[in-house]
């Protein structure tokens, strides 16, 4: 019976332990944010995004790099960069949505002087 419980409890510990956790994965994204107010929109859409755990937008860095990491089971990266695009960034290749682009401040739009 000792034996019994022993296998039992055994058996219980190592499927927790050895559970099948979600993999995340990282992409880098190339933004065309420019401003602290384009790194609250972007870093808000990504919040509400499926499958995104965490996001940071890089304003300072010279590609203003967003770094998302997410879980390739709920989303992938084209849909990503597809979310920011429809808040009217450019990411990577893909281009703002228009209707997105238009809703943004003047200074958060392409070729704004940055004061």
């Amino acid at each position: 019976m000792k034996k019994n419980i022993f296998l039992i409890i055994f058996l219980f510990v190592s499927a927790i332990t050895f559970a099948d956790k979600p993999k995340t994965e990282t992409v880098k994204i190339k933004t065309s944010a420019i401003c602290e107010q384009c790194k609250e929109t972007i870093e808000k859409k990504l919040a509400f995004t499926k499958g995104v755990v965490e996001s940071k937008v890089d304003i300072d860095s010279k590609d203003k790099i967003t770094t998302v990491t997410f879980n390739p089971k709920k989303t992938t990266a084209d849909k990503i960069r597809k979310s920011i695009a429809e808040v009217g960034y450019d990411a990577d290749g893909i281009l703002a949505v228009p209707a997105g682009y238009e809703k943004l401040a003047d200074c958060c739009k392409k070729g704004a002087i940055k004061e």
